[in-house]
């Protein structure tokens, strides 16, 4: 286009100077300017942290939901005044936050995906809307996880005794008593708890096939959560 046949290596010298970075010049211009291929490549490694990050944000706010009826395993800071129809009520605003940036993420990567299948011969006139999406999409993420990180992350608390409770409540502790009394008795003793409202200890000792000594010598969490 005009310039010298040195053009393209002397900038990507000039480049790699100021910046720091292995920029070089592509051997094929004419695949360069049609095809898109290494910012796509690039941008859908944008899109997997995007997936893991509403994957984080979904997970802290459901441990965090409540504070009575809800899991209740987490408390996130206050940032902000609660709810405006709920007094007293606090918004997982940072998760939401992140949730909807990451979606933003996604979005991008439909928009670079689909301008990447936009070049004719050997141009594609899409590549502003690609340099667009990703740039965006790095100050999203950018932005995001340093907020995330400050105002979510760092203040976020775990509630142990709420965290222990629902432990000792679980059903799904009669697992460990399976290799010594069987799966069946076990499953027994898990319904029989389920339907009577009765604690598993309970259900177990009622049931006749373990001791009150065995039970709680067989049934530990700690023991069940990292098992050797």
């Amino acid at each position: 286009f005009g310039a010298s046949a040195d053009f393209g290596s002397k900038v990507a010298q000039i480049l790699a100077s100021e910046l720091g970075l292995p920029f070089i010049s592509a051997e094929n211009k004419f695949a360069a300017l049609a095809g898109h291929e290494a910012i796509t490549i690039a941008h859908a490694a944008l899109k997997t942290l995007a997936c893991t990050l509403i994957k984080i944000a979904n997970d802290l706010r459901w441990l965090a939901s409540g504070p009575r009826s809800g899991l209740g395993e987490l408390t996130l800071p206050e940032n902000e005044p609660g709810s405006s129809m709920m007094p007293g009520k606090v918004n997982p605003t940072q998760c939401e936050a992140i949730v909807m940036l990451s979606l933003q993420v996604l979005a991008n990567d439909v928009a670079i995906s689909s301008a990447a299948t936009a070049g004719n011969f050997e141009l594609n006139v899409t590549k502003l809307l690609t340099a667009h999406a990703y740039l965006q999409s790095l100050r999203l993420l950018s932005d995001g996880i340093t907020s995330f990180t400050r105002y979510c992350i760092t203040g976020m608390v775990a509630n142990e005794l709420r965290m222990t409770e629902l432990v000792k409540s679980s059903l799904m502790l009669v697992t460990a008593l399976v290799p010594h009394i069987g799966y069946d008795k076990a499953a027994a003793i898990a319904k029989a708890a389920h339907a009577e409202n009765r604690s598993l200890r309970e259900a177990a000792i009622a049931s006749g096939y373990v001791s009150a000594f065995q039970f709680d010598s067989w049934i530990q969490p700690v023991s069940m959560t990292h098992p050797s």
